[in-house]
């Protein structure tokens, strides 16, 4: 049998450091005790005035220092040992405790809200509304066949992972300092040229674990993520474009970077089955969002997997529309709002939705004129009071600005986006006085 005094040692060696601070706490207290007893002179402490004998102005001195320094030794107890059990719970933040516990007591309450979209638009969304709610799921396109997604889909027979590896980012504690690694470029022999850090990582999960679906689960744990990740289907399968001269385009790549008018937008493969939990989330949602993001390669692709929308259209909860701020070369030049509507009613009711959030700050004239030279503009407000679409309209500021792709770029601003969304959906009606959690990193 272990001797008691071993015992003591190992019970006070580091671990949680909880144990230390619980001892001081109670020793504080003894202290703030004896100093009160001592004060007041009461007979159950007249040993102490005994035993300590001491000047009368001594005497009052040593009780005030004995009660302040137990005081001072209580609360700094209390706070540390708030710390340390908020590192137990969260080794990897640098979050302060309060932080912590606001997210767990309050974001772990909020709405279960689901996103559905791609590209950077989705990305931008869920890096605001983290901060209004941990219940997120984020219903993700996997369609794309360009630039490192697209080498690594043909290479290595996997799923696109760049929109899912950019969701998962967004939603991550540690954003700022994730990002830095995760969207690092490799310089490297041919093979690996280029690739995104984080796509490679999601590509070897997917080896490791046997699924897409599992290597995303796997990731998001990594990162200590707040949400959901989905991607719209494991199943592979190219966008194809009918042009506005009945010609054909296949490849999000490719119709993207094609001129010409879209007319209609298919899948290559027909049924293409809807991964399985993606249902049941737009059904069990409170809140669902649609946009922002490119109207035919990141939200429609959504819409055509089978049963998302008619899922969506008879889903329970709120449902919202966010309009894109820019028009996009080859893809919706030149469409107003009311346009994109209309298009986007051939594949999803619109009229099922309750409400569209609309900008309503102009970009700059130096910015109009770098959009200029890319042949964009910003989407003309033509909608009105919505009635055509039986949509109520909400119009705000959301305009930000973001780096990427090597340049500053006009985008949504994620804390102005989640703030128009709490500001104008009934789901947060009751939180409206509860301000909403910094997203910035």
């Amino acid at each position: 049998m272990r001797p008691p005094y071993r015992r003591f040692i190992r019970w006070m060696l580091p671990g949680l450091n909880i144990k230390r601070w619980l001892i001081l706490a109670f020793v504080s207290m003894g202290c703030v005790v004896i100093a009160v007893l001592y004060a007041f002179g009461v007979d159950i402490s007249y040993m102490l005035h005994e035993a300590v004998p001491l000047p009368r102005v001594a005497s009052h001195l040593a009780t005030i220092l004995l009660g302040l320094g137990g005081f001072a030794g209580f609360g700094l107890s209390l706070w540390r040992l708030v710390r340390s059990i908020a590192r137990a719970l969260a080794p990897s933040t640098s979050d302060k405790p309060s932080d912590l516990i606001f997210r767990k007591r309050v974001l772990e309450r909020g709405p279960d809200i689901v996103a559905i979209g791609g590209g950077t638009g989705l990305s931008t969304l869920l890096r605001g509304l983290k901060g209004l709610t941990s219940n997120l799921t984020a219903v993700v396109t996997v369609m794309d066949d360009g630039g490192s997604s697209g080498r690594l889909r043909a290479e290595a027979a996997t799923l696109p992972p760049g929109d899912v590896r950019n969701c998962i980012l967004a939603l991550a504690d540690d954003e700022a300092q994730l990002s830095e690694f995760f969207q690092h470029r490799l310089r490297a022999p041919d093979a690996l040229e280029g690739h995104a850090l984080g796509n490679l990582l999601l590509v070897g999960l997917e080896q490791a674990t046997g699924g897409f679906d599992r290597a995303i689960e796997a990731m998001s744990q990594f990162l200590n993520i707040r949400g959901t990740v989905l991607p719209a289907t494991l199943q592979d399968t190219q966008l194809i474009a009918t042009m506005e001269d009945g010609s054909s385009v296949t490849g999000e790549s490719r119709i993207a970077a094609d001129p010409r008018g879209i007319a209609k937008m298919a899948l290559e493969a027909s049924p293409v089955v809807p991964y399985e939990r993606v249902l049941q989330a737009i059904a069990d949602a409170d809140l669902l969002l649609l946009g922002p993001g490119s109207l035919f390669t990141s939200l429609i692709p959504n819409l055509l997997v089978e049963g998302i929308a008619e899922a969506v259209e008879s889903a329970p909860g709120e449902k919202l529309l966010i309009a894109n701020l820019m028009t996009q070369p080859g893809e919706t030049d030149h469409l107003t709002q009311a346009e994109h509507l209309q298009a986007l009613n051939e594949y999803i009711m619109v009229s099922r939705f309750d409400g569209i959030l609309v900008n309503a700050a102009p970009p700059s004239r130096d910015w109009l004129d770098i959009y200029l030279d890319e042949a964009a503009s910003p989407v003309r407000d033509d909608l009105g009071d919505g009635s055509a679409f039986s949509l109520e309209v909400h119009r705000a500021d959301l305009l930000g600005t973001a780096h990427w792709a090597g340049k500053e770029t006009l985008k949504h601003d994620p804390e102005k986006l989640a703030k128009a969304i709490a500001a104008h959906t009934r789901i947060f009606a009751g939180l409206r006085g509860v301000p909403a959690e910094s997203s910035n990193p």
